[in-house]
């Protein structure tokens, strides 16, 4: 009788991508956390750290501060890490960004004063911007083709999920500094994924031969996706964080005068990454039906109406609140996911991890310089949520963007 011999190594080839998958979710789980944990507990730690009792004035100018320090330095590591992926590897960078992350967070617990707590959140950024570009760029070129829009949509979710453990280590922890412990664990995740993560194959391919020529990010080929690629994200980002750093804040300005919010901020935390959750694996399969333009023009038209809804409906809390905080994070969740599919493709893999971070982190710069003025413009609008509700109007640019571009 013949003998059929299955391949030695064919059960570790098909192993290999959900092995890469699953770091990569856990990075970027801790990626989510990381970025959201500080806004949860910003009325608390400004006051620790400046002394004494802080006004919301006071709050919102420290804390404009803390969130461009962090976005400053989001941009900085998202575009770094970038070429250091085009030159290292994907799994060397991606276990150097997630440690940095996790050490830069750990520390935090023992910053003593404001300006040490600005240059930690500065270096916790540059982890996360290297985290979401690096492990987006690494699974798009490990997962088999077929499934790969439905991969990096649920690739996407894991930041909300993040943002869910947000919520629940501020409804679990009364002390800041505690919850900033957390940062132990992406420290191991990095150890993990420099041991059992294999290197990308496109990128060693790309890496063969020295005498072939680089493309130019700069090019004729490749300008008109850098510059699209670049309006679009950091249009959405602008959006986003002008929004989503001050949500926390926001809900307790409703509030009386007086109630701690505890609650409320962790329950809208949780909620919004339940959203994201929900509109990432969504993503996925909006994609694959009906392609990654349409499916951001629907996004972007969401994200706007479900702006206007929040913020110009709600001038108390009320419970009502919770479910319009879904909604927008839902539309949130699904342009995540569906940029992680569009924007990679858009260049070759040789210069795949540079274009990529050029893109996402670019919009960084402005949207950094951006959250500086919500303090000016709530004070000049009258309410911090008329200050977010300029913001919103950033969707509007992205959405003009994609519709005049012809993909």
């Amino acid at each position: 009788m013949e003998t059929i011999q299955m391949p030695v190594n064919q059960e570790k080839r098909i192993a290999l991508p959900w092995v890469s998958f699953i770091l990569c979710m856990v990075a970027y789980l801790f990626g989510g956390t990381a970025s959201t944990l500080m806004a949860t507990y910003l009325p608390m730690v400004v006051p620790q750290l400046i002394g004494g009792t802080a006004t919301s004035g006071a709050i919102g100018e420290v804390g404009a501060w803390i969130s461009a320090a962090f976005l400053f330095g989001w941009m900085a590591g998202g575009l770094s890490f970038g070429p250091i992926a085009d030159r290292l590897g994907r799994v060397q960078t991606l276990g150097l960004a997630t440690g940095l992350c996790g050490g830069a967070l750990l520390a935090t617990a023992f910053a003593p004063d404001i300006y040490v707590l600005m240059v930690l959140r500065a270096l916790t950024g540059a982890g996360v911007g290297g985290i979401l570009l690096v492990s987006t760029v690494y699974l798009s070129e490990v997962w088999p083709e077929r499934s790969k829009p439905i991969a990096l949509g649920i690739l996407a979710t894991a930041f909300p999920v993040g943002i869910v453990a947000t919520g629940a280590l501020a409804s679990g922890f009364k002390d800041w500094q505690a919850a900033f412990g957390v940062g132990i664990a992406p420290l191991i995740t990095a150890i993990l994924i420099w041991v059992f993560l294999p290197e990308s194959a496109s990128w060693k391919q790309g890496r063969t031969g020295r005498q072939v020529v680089k493309p130019d990010l700069f090019s004729d080929e490749n300008q008109t996706n850098l510059i699209g690629g670049t309006v679009i994200f950091g249009a959405v980002l602008i959006g986003l964080w002008g929004i989503f750093s001050w949500l926390p804040t926001w809900v307790q300005s409703l509030l009386p005068a007086g109630q701690s919010g505890q609650t409320e901020r962790g329950i809208t935390m949780m909620l919004l990454g339940i959203g994201g959750i929900l509109g990432g694996i969504a993503s996925g399969f909006l994609v694959s039906k009906l392609g990654p333009r349409r499916t951001l023009l629907l996004t972007f038209a969401g994200c706007i109406c479900a702006c206007g809804l929040l913020f110009l409906t709600n001038h108390s809390f009320s419970p009502i609140i919770y479910a319009e905080l879904a909604l927008l994070s839902l539309f949130f969740g699904i342009s995540q996911g569906s940029l992680s599919s569009y924007v990679p493709a858009l260049f070759p893999a040789s210069i795949r991890g540079t274009a990529t971070g050029f893109c996402f982190n670019v919009g960084r710069l402005f949207t950094a310089t951006a959250v500086l003025f919500v303090g000016a413009l709530t004070t000049a609008l009258g309410g911090i949520g008329n200050a977010l509700l300029i913001f919103s109007l950033a969707f509007m640019i992205a959405f003009g963007a994609i519709w005049f571009r012809n993909d």
